[in-house]
């Protein structure tokens, strides 16, 4: 790859604190205008990945490598700020720490907070809050920003609209760093996932990539056959049933459809579906655990 194509690195990094390693011999890449998602189970050793892009922390071992402190933004689950002060006075004051912020006009519209630029930051909703965090985080006009967990704790309708925030900024030629819980978010937003597991990267891809990493299919219909026939299929991995309609689970599919309409002719509603991100994760960290505890 071009390292003039990269923007921030972690080159065979690794990072003990005493005896733990938190990272081991880490390799990660963030190119412009991509958003990559790092995902990991609690402990995994994102939150340390993080810190090193960001110069918080030092590496035992390894090279980091990233554009300038001016050039980045963050939006961490530490971040504290007054909740006496005015929406557009939190802007103001972090734009000052920046050489060529953004205009504030253009953080308010970025952050969709035309209406609350003059709320005071503690009368704001927690998904308000979230805005005003993710404005921080841009009003220096950045060309990488780190998200750490942005969506936490805010319902459906307050994550999507975050979403479409970021969205721009990656539409704008920004380059993102996204650490979540929420798989289905990192589903709709990254362009690459890095998967993170016992402080070592296991599996990288697109999301399409990783999901079909997962051998399991979803056979979803509407059949006179009950769960034991269908679980007696060749092929079936597991049933489950919802109102009037069965979920099937399989690695071999056309041959289970195969045999469903052989044996039910008044079949409908078929739907086969790929695993979702979520499965595929807890795959391919299942099977990272399984194969550590082997060589144990």
């Amino acid at each position: 790859m071009d390292r003039h194509m990269i923007i921030a690195e972690l080159k065979g990094v690794t990072k003990r604190y005493g005896a733990i390693v938190a990272l081991r011999d880490a390799d990660l890449q963030i190119r412009p205008g991509e958003l990559l998602a790092l995902l990991g189970p609690n402990g995994a050793g994102k939150t340390t990945a993080v810190k090193l892009l960001l110069r918080l922390l030092k590496p035992t071992s390894g090279e980091v490598h990233v554009i300038e402190r001016e050039r980045i933004g963050a939006m961490l689950q530490v971040a504290k700020v007054p909740e006496t002060l005015r929406v557009r006075e939190h802007i103001h004051l972090f734009s000052s720490y920046y050489p060529a912020p953004l205009p504030l006009k253009d953080v308010i519209a970025a952050a969709g907070l035309a209406a609350l630029e003059n709320r005071l930051f503690g009368e704001l909703s927690g998904g308000q809050k979230q805005r005003v965090l993710f404005a921080l985080a841009i009003c220096g006009n950045p060309e990488l920003l780190f998200l750490d967990e942005p969506t936490a704790g805010l319902d459906a309708e307050a994550r999507r609209v975050l979403w479409t925030h970021i969205r721009s900024f990656v539409a704008g030629g920004g380059s993102v760093l996204l650490t979540t819980h929420y798989l289905e978010e990192a589903d709709a937003l990254a362009d690459r996932i890095l998967v993170i597991n016992r402080g070592r990267m296991i599996a990288e891809g697109t999301p399409t990539q990783l999901k079909a990493r997962s051998a399991s299919k979803k056979i979803r219909c509407e059949t006179r056959l009950d769960a034991a026939a269908l679980e007696a299929i060749d092929g079936v991995s597991g049933v489950a049933r919802d109102n009037h309609r069965f979920e099937i689970l399989t690695s071999s599919p056309e041959t289970v459809l195969r045999e469903l309409l052989a044996r039910d002719q008044t079949i409908s509603g078929l739907e086969v579906a790929s695993s979702s991100l979520e499965e595929a994760f807890l795959s391919i960290t299942e099977t990272d655990n399984a194969a550590t505890e082997v060589l144990r």
